[in-house]
């Protein structure tokens, strides 16, 4: 950090770029990377880039704005982009070569009717409710929306380019859940080859999949999170050979000591139990910081892990230093890659009930966002 930044996110895209290929290689397979939500956290277009240069075949996001936004930036690789509500602008995005899923008949006549407008072949995925009830045509729906697919590419309008659903049970590769998902995506598919769309890919495997499940990598896989470095299985990712790529930290905004006795932050949650050094870290939860945090979550300062003293306030948080030492701006380490003792997401992210994918893409607000590395990085 220079010397007037508050606090910042830090983006190893080196790292990105070694996580996917690592993901690449794994499967030894077409990878498509998921860089939705501003990349999980880490940055659209610069994560998009240094997955790419990391090996990755196609780009995944779940909003139109997200892929316009990847063309605008000068990105041409495949992008797929998969949640969209009627009226969406079809032809904005198939004008961008764009590839959209479809889930239902009135989403293909509506991706058909800008393909026409437009005079282009719109490149589709069919995506079918194998068993997690979010998106996705369910098994009684999909028969129509494959037959009318079919149609639809017979006419020139649209490619049916992939086949495709999502697993609920992923990151607890023992369930019995996945093989049932399995066993209707297998029905799902082979109804679509028999009805003519033959060249369309079948991808199945998210991140955990990715990592856990070779029966479901089928010809295409699309990690999200692990790309990132982070393990979706909730261990270590350097056993995967992955390594976080984001680092969030701040400096200290002030110093104080107090007696025992003294209460801390909004509400008196904590206590000090003897005279002790007190430390302002300026960023709250309108940065992303998770009120949950408060009394329960880690940071590095100090050159030790503290806990946080009281609750997270929406601008800044406490922590008891005891008898150490800390002075304006030194660093504080929310967590990062674990290499300096500074907690990880994962630590994060069982302190305060969550998941480490909340937490990176949750943080940000007045955070200020830099990059490490060259991965992607343009000449």
């Amino acid at each position: 950090m220079t010397e007037n930044e508050r606090a910042e996110i830090v983006v190893d895209l080196d790292a990105i770029a070694a996580n996917t290929a690592v993901l690449r290689a794994h499967v030894g397979r077409p990878l498509m990377a998921v860089v939705k939500a501003d990349g999980y956290g880490h940055g659209l277009v610069p994560a998009a880039r240094a997955a790419l240069a990391g090996g990755a075949d196609a780009l995944g996001v779940t909003v139109l704005e997200e892929a316009l936004a990847l063309r605008a930036a000068g990105v041409t690789a495949p992008v797929l982009s998969w949640q969209h509500v009627p009226g969406a602008d079809y032809a904005a995005a198939l004008r961008a070569d764009v590839e959209l899923s479809v889930n239902a008949e009135w989403a293909l006549a509506e991706v058909v009717a800008a393909a026409r407008a437009t005079g282009t072949t719109a490149r589709v995925h069919l995506f079918v409710d194998t068993g997690l009830s979010r998106e996705g045509a369910t098994p009684a729906d999909w028969p129509g929306l494959v037959e009318a697919a079919a149609r639809a590419q017979d006419d020139g309008a649209v490619e049916v380019t992939g086949l495709w659903s999502h697993l609920a049970y992923a990151d607890a590769p023992t369930h019995p859940t996945i093989a049932a998902q399995v066993a209707v995506f297998e029905e799902a598919t082979a109804l679509a080859r028999a009805a003519g769309l033959t060249a369309a890919r079948r991808h199945l495997a998210n991140s955990a999949a990715t990592l856990a499940l070779p029966d479901t990598w089928y010809d295409l896989v699309r990690p999200g999170v692990a790309v990132y470095g982070l393990d979706p299985l909730g261990g270590d990712p350097a056993d995967h050979g992955l390594r976080p790529a984001m680092t969030v930290r701040a400096r200290v905004a002030l110093t104080k000591r107090v007696p025992a006795g003294t209460g801390v932050s909004y509400g008196h949650t904590h206590h000090t139990t003897a005279e002790t050094n007190l430390a302002l870290v300026p960023v709250g939860y309108a940065d992303g910081v998770p009120r949950a945090g408060g009394n329960r979550a880690p940071v590095l300062a100090a050159g030790a892990r503290r806990t946080i003293a009281g609750r997270v306030c929406m601008d800044q948080f406490v922590l008891d230093l005891g008898d150490d030492v800390a002075a304006p701006g030194d660093e504080v380490v929310l967590w990062g890659p674990g290499d300096a003792g500074e907690p990880t997401a994962q630590d994060w992210a069982d302190a305060v009930d969550t998941i480490h994918y909340e937490l990176v893409t949750r943080v940000g607000g007045r955070f200020a966002r830099r990059y490490t590395g060259t991965a992607g990085v343009p000449s």
